[in-house]
């Protein structure tokens, strides 16, 4: 079980810490605080992490010479509250040298939609589409 601890600190500020008390700073998105992360953004955060931990496990394993990566996440959210993610896209940019497209392509899908905790947990309300472009070193 994880667990993890949100601490207000001022106005519309606060520290989350997680279970290993790494620390990240939040905030509301007005005039008066804008020092911090916009909660609903880390979501997309923690699914391209979460999704890349996984994808470059597998493409090493594949033994695809990866170089770099990069996970673009974006989401459309209601524009009414509670504002709740709609569909998500990730799009994937592997460099690397002589990379297989269909492997890539395998290791996003599984990555996406076999190991990934966040992605699993967010799939129930919001569709998770991905793509991906492999850049040649």
């Amino acid at each position: 079980m994880s667990s993890v601890t949100v601490t207000w600190v001022e106005k519309g500020q606060y520290v989350g810490t997680d279970s290993n008390k790494h620390s990240i700073v939040m905030s509301a998105q007005n005039e008066e605080n804008k020092t911090g992360s916009k909660p609903s953004d880390l979501l997309l955060v923690a699914l391209g992490g979460c999704a890349g931990v996984d994808l470059i496990e597998i493409l090493t394993k594949q033994r695809q010479k990866v170089a770099g990566l990069q996970m673009l996440v974006s989401g459309e959210q209601n524009a009414d509250p509670p504002w709740a993610y709609n569909k998500i896209h990730i799009e994937v940019v592997v460099c690397g040298k002589a990379l297989s497209a269909p492997g890539v392509e395998r290791a996003i899908d599984l990555a996406v939609n076999k190991y990934c905790s966040v992605a699993a947990t967010i799939r129930a309300s919001a569709p998770i589409t991905t793509s991906f472009r492999l850049v040649e070193e």
